[in-house]
């Protein structure tokens, strides 16, 4: 095991194509870190330069005590598991799961052990003795993972191996990466654009946006303080809503008034986000996810009411997604509108429809709400949790890693 730092790591293509841009990032060692983002924000470039299979242009890159900047990949002590899997078809599970150690010429004995006890590890035992066109999707993937285990690496770097897998044998294959990390404690590196996946599995998530690093956290505080909009949008699902608003103050204190609503700002969350009071009586963005809404009928009573006439329901079983529109039009900012880029491209999970030119919101409420498309509906919001965010920069306001954050200076989206 050990721990993984890239130090201001560039990668310039020809055509100065900046893929990834000073990146800052320190794995630690037994971590399961994973690195997140849209389509072409350079996650899985940086993984490849940590591995030796793209040649950096800047920087410096170390694994354990070594600086590998100039070491061939087979001399990284490190073990990849790629999307396509790379299985070796005229081989048996047990011939490619002892393959890499056959050529690094470990004992026979060694070997036999080393497979077994990978292949009891990951329920392969009885498919050794076939080859992978007998195997399913999962199981090849699980062979590809046992390949890597038996070398006993220094770190598993991890390539969206579960994006060929169907949704419900992802959820399975995420679990079982989850106990197989619990188990062996190798540093791994995780790529992937599903950011459910990401949530799920990383002791830390690393968010990517063009090449450069916008924050690293443990999965729930990035949910939970979000350095910047974007940040904000790609994590969770559904996705945040977004709207301009104005911070007041009145009789009962400070309030955010947006779209003929107006919500209490608790006078907490004031304190807590210091440069909020530097925003009474200015625009801002105000940010809602849809888990902090609940029908009134079944929320706390000191949260505040917002009404509401559903659009769509869509009924999940433990949960349902109240659709509906608010008398404002999408928030237009350089960030909201690369989210909205990324949707359409089936990126992410998050989107900004429009309705005569009116934004789409959703809201989840507790399975026994009786809201029906079409219904007005009391909604309930924990104005505890409200997100605040500057409209020129998108920086969340009071957060203290966001000065950190290189934002472009051309935050608005133009047409």
């Amino acid at each position: 095991m050990a721990k993984i730092v890239l130090d201001r790591v560039d990668k310039v293509y020809s055509g100065g194509v900046k893929a990834v841009d000073s990146l800052d990032l320190e794995i630690r060692d037994g971590e399961f870190m994973v690195l997140v983002g849209p389509s072409g924000c350079g996650k899985s470039t940086a993984l490849r330069m940590i591995a030796g299979l793209e040649e950096i242009s800047g920087g410096k890159i170390s694994i354990g005590d070594q600086v590998v900047n100039d070491l061939a990949p087979k001399d990284r002590d490190i073990a990849m598991v790629f999307q396509n899997y790379a299985l070796y078809p005229h081989m048996t599970v047990e011939q490619n799961l002892a393959f890499g150690l056959k050529l690094r010429g470990t004992p026979k004995s060694e070997i036999k052990q080393k497979v077994h006890e990978a292949a009891k590890m990951l329920g392969l035992e009885q498919f050794l003795a076939r080859k992978p066109a007998a195997l399913s999707g999962g199981q090849r993937q699980r062979v590809a993972m046992g390949r890597a285990i038996v070398r006993q690496p220094q770190a598993f770097l991890m390539d969206e191996p579960l994006s060929n897998l169907d949704a419900k044998l992802r959820v399975s294959m995420r679990a079982s990466l989850s106990q197989l990390h619990e188990r062996l404690g190798v540093t791994t590196v995780y790529v992937t654009h599903d950011q459910v996946e990401a949530m799920t599995l990383g002791s830390r998530v690393c968010v990517l946006r063009e090449g450069k690093l916008q924050q690293v956290d443990t999965p729930q505080r990035l949910f939970d303080n979000p350095v910047n909009l974007f940040v904000a949008g790609f994590i969770g699902s559904p996705a945040m809503n977004f709207v301009e608003a104005e911070l007041t103050r009145g009789d009962g204190g400070a309030q955010v008034a947006f779209a003929g609503y107006t919500l209490p700002v608790p006078d907490a969350v004031m304190t807590e986000r210091p440069g909020l009071e530097g925003y009474l009586g200015r625009k801002l963005i105000l940010g809602i996810r849809p888990s902090d809404f609940e029908d009134s009928s079944h929320a706390s009573a000191d949260w505040a009411p917002m009404a509401a006439t559903s659009s769509v329901t869509e009924e999940l079983g433990s949960e349902i997604n109240v659709i509906f529109t608010i008398d404002a039009p999408p928030v237009e900012h350089k960030d909201t509108a690369d989210l909205a880029e990324d949707a359409a491209e089936g990126e992410s999970e998050m989107a900004i429809p429009l309705i005569e030119n009116k934004a789409l919101w959703t809201a989840r409420v507790n399975a026994r709400s009786h809201v029906r498309p079409g219904q007005d509906i009391e909604l309930a919001v924990d104005t505890r949790r409200l997100h605040f965010f500057d409209p020129d920069t998108g920086l969340a306001i009071g957060h203290t890693d966001a000065a950190a954050v290189d934002t472009p200076v051309d935050t608005l989206k133009k047409d």
